[in-house]
């Protein structure tokens, strides 16, 4: 099959690559002559674990193609997927400007029948107005459909997730289209929910909030197992152990970022109150995950008895999770800016994000390992839970430190092994 891709970041990339390797030939439409021009040669703009040589395996083979002309790429495609970004508004709202525009200009290109998806996050009823917008612009010759095909993809888990999803979400209002679309994912095996549009745009918000919700609560038990004395990774493995709850998403930390669950929240938020309804769960589940973030400053004002200013702290991990370089609504932000308000000098590392969050965080010493960070440290804050972090040595960190401060934000490490180590060391829901 002849497809394309409108866009070319995490959800875009990921899927059309997996397509091509699948045996379709799949065209992916940019807006940036030179990011283009890399991924012709295989140069990819983002960190994704495996990416690089599928995307490299499939233009060599000419399966996988690059532009910037949507008249080279829609004529010929029998489905075309909307995969561009939908950031939130100052209300909370998703910008779904660019949808439009997009859909205005592969509207105009269309040619026999096709299939049009909006696979980006996009609020109940998007998808219809896709339609009006196609239908005042569309050859006269030519027909189509839309659809919602939502992804449900984790960064650093992507290629994975696309070639085996918990589920296939496909929303249609034709026979013609769904039929379309299952051929296209039969060779994924996932299991295939067929449903109308407006089910499919929201089972997208639904599952992140729902995600974000389990985060939160996570984060609110474990504050209170800080203040009564009770273990809070205990207490959540043994609710996770209930199979109606389950153990994935209960893990308390320094709160949720990323590029979905704090824009859907809020979206979810701003689509109820559109309607009359106030969500005030998900509120709620922000107000924690806020909570979470400041939890982490306050423990480093506590441990160095409110004295911030022109001390040296050190953070380990600054994307928002591991095996990514994602910097979008990352916690280690808000933390860092936080400390930098309060006089700290600030010193990071991470394996990879560390170009990212140049473009973010200023006034910040980077370094090329986690030992360069503890030299002189007064207190050091692990941010992100990569692997590498899980094996350093703690008591060459501790040598190398000033004061052994741990604050250990995601719990990777054993607080007795810590402690008789010589560390004064803080989790998170741990008394």
């Amino acid at each position: 099959m002849i497809i394309t891709f409108v866009g070319h970041g995490y959800v875009g990339l990921v899927s059309a690559s997996i397509f091509a390797d699948l045996g379709n030939t799949v065209w992916v439409i940019g807006h940036t002559a030179e990011k283009v021009e890399n991924l012709k040669k295989g140069i990819i703009p983002i960190y994704e674990p495996g990416l690089d040589e599928i995307v490299k395996r499939n233009v060599k083979a000419k399966r996988l193609l690059f532009t910037l002309d949507y008249d080279e790429a829609i004529p010929q495609s029998e489905v075309v997927f909307i995969a561009v970004g939908t950031p939130p508004k100052s209300t909370g709202e998703a910008d779904l400007s660019v949808v439009y525009e997009v859909a205005k200009k592969v509207g105009k290109y269309l040619d026999g029948y096709t299939v049009v998806i909006t696979k980006s996050t996009v609020p109940v009823g998007t998808n219809f107005e896709v339609k009006k917008i196609i239908e005042e612009v569309i050859p006269q010759k030519a027909t189509f459909d839309v659809a919602s095909v939502p992804e449900f993809l984790r960064e650093g888990q992507a290629i994975s997730d696309t070639l085996h999803p918990d589920r296939i979400i496909i929303g249609t209002e034709t026979k013609k289209a769904e039929e379309k679309l299952v051929e296209l994912h039969k060779p994924i095996d996932g299991v295939m929910v067929l449903t109308n549009i407006k089910t499919a745009e929201m089972i997208k918000y639904a599952a992140n909030a729902f995600l974000a919700t389990k985060i939160s609560f996570a984060n609110a038990i474990a504050q209170l197992c800080e203040i009564t004395g009770a273990d809070g990774l205990a207490v959540l493995e043994g609710i996770g152990l209930d199979k109606r709850i389950g153990k994935s998403f209960l893990s308390p930390g320094a709160g949720y970022g990323g590029s979905c669950f704090p824009k859907d929240v809020k979206a979810l938020i701003a689509i109820a109150k559109q309607h009359g309804y106030d969500f005030a769960l998900l509120k709620e589940v922000e107000n924690i995950n806020k909570q979470a973030v400041n939890q982490i400053v306050s423990k480093v004002k506590r441990l160095l008895n409110n004295d911030v200013e022109n001390k040296t702290i050190g953070i380990l991990g600054l994307s928002f999770k591991p095996d990514t370089d994602d910097m979008r609504d990352a916690p280690s932000i808000i933390i860092v800016r936080k400390l930098q308000e309060m006089g700290a000098k600030i010193k990071a590392y991470d394996p990879i994000a560390v170009e990212k969050s140049k473009n973010i965080l200023k006034g910040i010493t980077y370094y090329k390992d986690s030992y360069e960070v503890a030299k002189d440290l007064d207190i050091l804050i692990i941010m992100t839970e990569w692997n590498e972090f899980r094996q350093l040595d703690l008591g060459k960190i501790k040598s190398l430190m000033k004061q052994p401060i741990l604050i250990d934000g995601r719990n990777i490490y054993e607080p007795q092994q810590a402690k008789e180590l010589g560390f004064v060391y803080q989790g998170v829901g741990r008394s």
